[in-house]
């Protein structure tokens, strides 16, 4: 795999997957040494989005360990660039890296609010709450563009749907209205995921996504709004972010969270060789701590795929870091009351003749 340390991305490897046939790069190794002192730096990799048009916008999962069955995902890829993104994998279905090409190839999908009308004024359905920013962050930088996801959210706020959001970007606030207006029938909450407050960590662990204080500006702009928000902490880093638990905690009840969470570390498929990339590049001293004390929270393995255990971890690092949080979390009052959002409400789309059809 080729290290080339580009500027301003997560990943420093355009490594190959071994899945879907996505053929190996070879380098060639003299030219790549002679570039730069040539050349000069390489100019930062260029964000490049390709339009998808697909038959359906809802995806359905039947995990055991996932609390909703249906989820919105109106971008493939993300340009936030979190070296830990347990969604590079799905690059490898494209025949294109998960490393940068998952941060620099994106895909957007802008028939989605379409297409979810359609799916909600079928008569089979029924409403449960749909989830956002599952796989990739619906708020990266070309939301700004595109809209897709903003728009969704009109369409569910109209009908009065169920939504949770998840994400690390505080673009979200810039769809306050809707999400104020559906938290009045109590259809909606957002978590907003606060992974270190530190800048030396952030600048390389989530490059492109926004601050730390501008994610919690944002949990305390949608809690001052009425709309239930949680902080996430996922994922906490053994021995680059696990020191920052109850910091993370203090600083996200202080904003106004009602509610945490967190996900310790998980490395599926491609994810493993990149963070071990990482860790060589920016955390050399620590970078076999780290791992031994991933697998340790894994069953041995870089990543443990077992339903329940996956989002967990086992062992005694899972269980002290479960104590940590909890503990936390008591101490500043969160996780009190459980969220619970209403599907009793939703309205079908407008029928052919312009009527509102009720469930």
């Amino acid at each position: 795999m080729f290290s080339s340390k580009p500027k301003g991305r997560g990943a420093t490897v355009n490594g190959p997957s071994k899945r879907f046939n996505l053929a190996g790069r070879e380098e060639d190794g003299d030219w790549l040494d002679e570039r730069e002192a040539i050349d000069g730096p390489a100019p930062p990799p260029r964000t490049d989005v390709t339009i998808e048009r697909p038959k359906t916008i809802l995806s359905n999962n039947h995990s055991p360990d996932i609390p909703f069955d249906r989820s919105i995902n109106a971008y493939r890829g993300c340009e936030h660039g979190c070296i830990y993104c347990f969604a590079r994998p799905t690059h490898a279905f494209h025949d294109l890296s998960p490393g940068l090409d998952f941060e620099t190839r994106l895909f957007a999908k802008p028939d989605g609010p379409r297409l979810l009308r359609e799916v909600l004024g079928k008569p089979a359905y029924r409403a449960a709450p749909i989830a956002m920013g599952t796989n990739t962050d619906p708020y990266q930088p070309i939301e700004s563009r595109f809209r897709i996801t903003r728009d969704c959210i009109a369409i569910l706020a109209e009908l009065r749907h169920p939504l949770t959001i998840t994400t690390k970007s505080d673009r979200v606030v810039r769809d306050i209205d809707l999400l104020a207006h559906m938290a009045k029938d109590n259809v909606v909450a957002v978590a907003i995921s606060v992974t270190s407050l530190d800048p030396a960590i952030h600048r390389t662990l989530e490059p492109r996504a926004p601050s730390a204080r501008k994610r919690l500006a944002a949990i305390t702009a949608l809690s001052n709004a009425g709309i239930p928000t949680y902080a996430s902490m996922s994922p906490i880093i053994p021995a680059i972010t696990d020191h920052e638990i109850e910091h993370l905690v203090e600083a996200a009840a202080e904003a106004g969270a009602k509610a945490a969470f967190f996900i310790p570390l998980r490395l599926p498929h491609e994810v493993a060789p990149i963070f071990r990339a990482w860790l060589d590049e920016y955390y050399p001293d620590r970078a076999n701590k780290v791992m031994n004390i991933v697998q340790s929270i894994r069953q041995g393995r870089d990543n443990d795929p077992r339903f329940f255990t996956r989002m967990r971890g086992a062992g005694p690092w899972a269980d002290l870091i479960r104590t940590r949080f909890a503990k936390a979390c008591r101490k500043h009052g969160l996780n009190q009351e459980r969220i619970a959002l209403r599907s009793d409400l939703f309205r079908r789309p407008a029928g052919p003749q312009g009527e509102l059809e009720f469930l």
